[in-house]
């Protein structure tokens, strides 16, 4: 029996006549911080939706806990409940106050009282800091502030995994530091992420796995020291040369 979480087994995603993805395999464990890294349209974000489950895959499985929830007829609703998503677009509801937006998805899809939700979302809240703002509306914050709302409504879930899609690339500079202090936060915790990023440093410093993407194959992936000082595909050393000197 494997210890393993999600398993991604010969994935393959195409639009058309467009294969975007191509013979995808990882493994995610508990504990795991993976980093999946790669030029934009390498067909990184494209994964996280297919492990999430909002683009059905054209071929290949995704296994969580032996299970494919690539099949028909899996409840999409309550694996996302335990493998939450964090957004490059934050995906707030703007007519509900932060509070709300933490609460809104214990109680539909969790079942839970409007007390323990709010327990619960009070909790997560605190936990990023943003308690001083729960009365508040998404268009009252920062965009550092927004992510980190939607990062306590993910958590509120009490999901297994959190998958992050990019989750400082729509923040003003300033904004990302605060952002990345949660999520590295959440790692030293054992928290299990799935990470889509360009933010090297925290790649190469806080996974514990690196996946190298490029023109929607795995290039390579493996230990983050490995991966940075030794890299050994010719893809993988141009990436990363042009990142670490710019």
């Amino acid at each position: 029996m494997s210890d393993a979480i999600l398993e991604i087994n010969h994935l393959s995603k195409s639009f058309g006549t467009h294969e975007v993805l191509t013979d995808i395999d990882f493994t995610v464990r508990p504990g795991d911080v993976t980093s999946i890294i790669g030029a934009s349209g390498s067909g990184k974000s494209t994964l996280l939706r297919c492990v999430n489950l909002l683009e059905t895959p054209s071929s290949g499985e995704i296994l969580y806990h032996g299970t494919d929830v690539a099949r028909r007829g899996f409840d999409a609703t309550a694996y996302r409940a335990k493998v939450g998503m964090v957004f490059q677009s934050f995906n707030l509801f703007n007519n509900m106050t932060v509070l709300k937006n933490c609460m809104i998805g214990q109680m539909i899809v969790g079942k839970k009282s409007k007390e323990e939700a709010e327990a619960n979302a009070l909790k997560y809240l605190e936990k990023v800091g943003m308690t001083p703002y729960i009365n508040a509306r998404p268009r009252q914050l920062s965009g550092g502030q927004k992510q980190r709302v939607a990062i306590a409504r993910a958590l509120a879930m009490d999901p297994e995994v959190l998958l992050f899609d990019e989750p400082t690339s729509a923040l003003d500079p300033e904004m990302v530091g605060e952002v990345l202090n949660v999520m590295r936060a959440l790692a030293d915790e054992g928290m299990t992420m799935l990470v889509v990023t360009h933010e090297m440093a925290f790649a190469r410093d806080v996974s514990n796995h690196v996946v190298f993407m490029a023109n929607g194959v795995i290039c390579e992936q493996g230990d983050p020291k490995e991966v940075f000082v030794n890299p050994q595909k010719e893809e993988t050393k141009d990436f990363l040369a042009r990142f670490l000197n710019g």
